[in-house]
């Protein structure tokens, strides 16, 4: 789009230039130049936010599934270490069952 935006402008800065003079056509000619490098500038600039935008997201993203992957395991650690609570439990029930049998 660029290309097409700086070929237009050429275009008609040399259609404008045919009838002018050799000052007015050297002026007209800086002006469109000018035109044209800040049309690239702020093209380039919304490439750049664009970019950033999206390397952001991707951080955020990254960030998120590694807090999901932290809470998946505290979770996993926790659900081990009462199943392991329980197990005890069971056992020392069971064994106090079996001591007051015994009596």
């Amino acid at each position: 789009m660029r290309k097409i935006m700086i070929a237009t402008l050429a275009a008609t800065a040399a259609f404008g230039l045919s009838a002018c003079s050799e000052k007015a056509q050297d002026a007209a000619g800086e002006a469109a130049n000018a035109v044209a490098d800040d049309a690239g500038a702020a093209a380039d600039a919304a490439g750049n936010a664009v970019e950033g935008a999206a390397e952001a997201t991707a951080d955020a993203a990254g960030n998120a599934v590694d807090a999901a992957g932290e809470t998946a395991a505290a979770a996993g650690d926790a659900a081990k270490d009462g199943a392991a609570k329980a197990l005890d439990a069971t056992g020392d029930a069971a064994k106090a069952a079996a001591d007051e049998v015994k009596k």
